[in-house]
């Protein structure tokens, strides 16, 4: 991590991955567990790992919410580390460990996590291996909610000092969300999916109402979405190679349409924010 020197000073705590993440010897190194608000400034501080790619920066970069199960650990090692050897500088922020949580799949999402995104955006602006003017945001589940509704054209995108530079949604709940996005927008979801259904994100991106919700087609950036057949939520959680149920749905790995959105989620940032084009 050759960047790593220029990050140092301006880091709050930062503290080496647990050793149960070390990555074996050879492959890339782990990340950094940073917080990056100290309790001092915040009384809710955020904390995350960050990865830095090789080679010379500024470099684009990508904050990573996780869903309402937490596990933002699991989140960094299968996505981040591949984001980091394409190029990106990743931030994997843990929204539920500095508030006490450990799920939100029951309740949704506490109202001060809407301003996580935009707090971590903040501080990777500020970091000198990061180009600021290329920064995106994913989000898994529930957290892909927070990606599209921190994109939706509205007060706390109005408001942010920084801005993203495109947003993408891993079965995300599409219900609320009214789809004036302000930046190139992609979402991809499982046909069978139980839990964030296909069809609603289809309404979303099609512009046509959903309950009730004002939506207006070709208002802000279109929303690309790309739906993947035979696949349930959670399909790129290799965790659920044997199904599980939650809360009554279904959760289940599927490998073809974790390896299709890999390549999707490649060509939608280098197409948006740039980066080395190569798969890992």
């Amino acid at each position: 991590m050759t960047n790593f020197a220029g990050l140092a000073a301006s880091l709050a705590t930062l503290l080496i991955g647990s050793a149960e993440l070390a990555c074996a010897a050879g492959a890339e190194p782990p990340p950094a567990f940073v917080e990056f608000e100290s309790p001092l400034a915040s009384a809710q501080p955020l904390q995350g790992y960050l990865r830095l790619p090789d080679g010379p920066g500024p470099s684009p970069a990508v904050v990573l919410l996780h869903g309402c199960g937490g596990f933002f650990k699991q989140l960094d090692e299968r996505w981040g580390k591949r984001l980091a050897a394409w190029g990106y500088v990743t931030l994997t922020v843990d929204r539920f460990g500095p508030r006490g949580i450990t799920s939100t799949c029951a309740s949704g999402p506490p109202a001060a996590t809407v301003h996580d995104a935009y707090r971590a955006l903040s501080f990777l602006a500020r970091q000198s291996a990061v180009d600021p003017a290329r920064v995106a945001v994913i989000g898994f589940s529930q957290g892909a909610w927070l990606a599209l509704f921190s994109v939706e054209r509205g007060a706390i995108e109005r408001n942010a000092k920084e801005k993203f530079r495109a947003a993408v949604a891993f079965y995300p709940p599409c219900l609320s969300i009214k789809g004036d996005m302000t930046v190139p927008t992609l979402i991809m979801v499982g046909e069978l999916d139980d839990w964030t259904p296909a069809k609603e994100c289809r309404n979303l991106a099609e512009g046509r109402d959903d309950y009730g919700i004002s939506r207006q087609k070709e208002l802000g950036y279109p929303i690309e979405l790309i739906v993947y057949p035979g696949a349930y939520h959670d399909f790129d959680v290799p965790s659920f190679r044997a199904p599980q149920k939650l809360l009554g749905h279904h959760l289940e790995f599927n490998e073809v349409a974790r390896d299709q959105s890999i390549d999707a989620l490649r060509k939608f940032l280098y197409a948006t924010i740039g980066g080395q084009e190569r798969s890992q």
